[in-house]
């Protein structure tokens, strides 16, 4: 019965090859496995939605996310004010939209950097081996051995409080996974016989790791990356809630929060946290739908 009904679909399928109507599909397999996911179409939208909202804020209010008013201090929301005003009279809905701008900053930019020193570093070391895969095997171990939260606070205490410390200090914390991860794919990816070939040409190590090698291990490296992203942002906001990141005369989601450690404002001035929290939730499950998605597109045991 199984098999009578598969024939019949085989037979319908051969039907339309024969009169020309079924037409071979085009383009990158895994751009259309991801197109097909719902929950990645669904993060790329609110994504781009949050990130073009923050880019284009000027466009979207006309309030000043730093302009003190005290005639206007907590004002619940309404058609001028749409997020309401906080302790200072600043207006909410445009310190999110401007502090989305930081956020994300240090979130996608601190994540690309790590990215960009720990792919570099995993794929030739790992490729080579050697003594400078040994050293860079135990420098990466000596900064994972300790608990990020716990080494960024640390390290943010020692150098302060600055925009361009913190992106530094999530580098320095963030770059072990990345090395490690691209080490390990590297080292399954190096004995492949297409690297023999280039190698038995005398093709060079670093034109043969960052060319040939590498674009066959970016799939992982891409989930990682926006995996990353999220943490990163997440550790921001936490820190500058706890008041160790960010200066608070910048606006960011996590200083935005920051007056949610007063009892009155949770219970009371609701506006002052729960939008921005809302929108931290959102772009943080936008970012790990995207890198779900990318995950399941590139992984070739599911391509079919």
């Amino acid at each position: 019965m199984a098999n009578s009904a598969l024939n019949r679909k085989f037979d319908r399928i051969r039907a339309l090859e024969e009169a020309g109507e079924l037409k071979p599909l085009t383009g990158s397999r895994a751009l259309r496995k991801m197109m097909n996911n719902r929950l990645a179409m669904v993060g790329v939208v609110i994504f781009l939605i949050i990130l073009l909202s923050a880019i284009f804020a000027p466009l979207l209010t006309a309030h000043s996310p730093t302009k003190i008013d005290l005639r206007s201090m907590l004002q619940s929301p309404s058609g001028e004010h749409w997020f309401g005003t906080d302790k200072t009279g600043r207006d909410v809905f445009a310190r999110v939209l401007y502090g989305g701008r930081v956020s994300i900053l240090v979130g996608l930019g601190s994540a690309l950097l790590a990215a960009l020193i720990g792919v570099g570093v995993g794929c030739y070391t790992g490729y080579k081996g050697g003594i400078l895969d040994v050293i860079a095997l135990r420098v990466s171990e000596i900064f994972m051995s300790f608990p990020q939260i716990i080494l960024v606070l640390l390290l943010v205490s020692i150098a302060g409080q600055s925009l361009a410390n913190l992106i530094v200090i999530f580098v320095l914390t963030g770059w072990g996974g990345m090395y490690r991860l691209a080490r390990a794919r590297m080292l399954s990816l190096r004995e492949e016989e297409y690297v023999q070939a280039l190698r038995s040409f005398g093709i060079s190590t670093p034109m043969i790791c960052y060319k040939h090698i590498l674009p066959n291990a970016l799939g992982p490296i891409m989930v990682n990356i926006t995996l990353t992203t999220a943490m990163f942002i997440l550790a921001e906001a936490g820190l500058s809630f706890l008041g160790l990141g960010v200066p608070l005369n910048i606006p960011t989601w996590g200083n935005i929060l920051n007056v949610a450690k007063d009892l009155r404002v949770l219970q009371n001035n609701w506006w002052m946290w729960l939008p921005v929290g809302m929108v931290i939730s959102l772009f943080v499950l936008s970012v790990n739908f995207i890198g779900d998605g990318l995950r399941d597109s590139t992984d070739p045991s599911q391509q079919g």
